[in-house]
């Protein structure tokens, strides 16, 4: 089984939908923000406020790569800009990634934006993250699965992942 990895803007369900996956296929999953603040006992948010975002995303980048030395890591939940950045992109490729974008409308990500107790420096008010949305959605758009999300269940929106990794892996 290739790794996969699943990708999104903030708020369209990259953690929840990653850790149902890898209970699937009974294998261990990673949430790369939960990586990021065990290693460095700081959370990306944290990093981002106290050191800037580009420290965070190399810090963001280094712990990619440890996560993908790991062989028994399976699945991977992304942060929402680490698909962005371009070496994290050849990293997984090295590393015969599957990823998975998580394409979600921008008002249902901003209202799990709103309704979640994170801090998200990046996403602070409506007008910016929605501004983050709009440049990230070319870059979102070069992962190897895409799957639109609307307001379905969560069930049927896994067995579409689900589905959709069989079918690359018969072509």
């Amino acid at each position: 089984m290739n790794r996969i990895v699943i990708t999104g803007f903030m708020g369209c369900g990259k953690t929840k939908v990653a850790r149902e996956i890898a209970r699937r296929f009974n294998t261990v999953m990673v949430d790369l923000d939960n990586e990021i603040t065990a290693r460095v006992g700081r959370s990306p948010a944290q990093l981002i406020v106290e050191d800037g975002e580009a420290a965070f995303r190399e810090v963001e980048s280094e712990t990619l790569g440890h996560v993908l030395k790991k062989t028994e890591v399976r699945v991977i939940a992304l942060g929402g800009g680490a698909w962005i950045q371009e070496t994290n992109r050849q990293l997984l490729d090295q590393y015969n990634c599957v990823s998975v974008w998580l394409d979600a409308p921008f008002e249902m990500c901003w209202a799990r934006i709103l309704a979640s107790q994170e801090d998200r420096p990046l996403g602070r008010t409506k007008d910016h993250a929605f501004a983050l949305y709009q440049q990230r959605r070319p870059i979102y758009q070069l992962a190897d699965v895409h799957i639109p999300i609307s307001v379905e269940d969560f069930e049927g929106l896994v067995s579409r992942i689900l589905h959709s990794l069989d079918s690359l892996k018969h072509e």
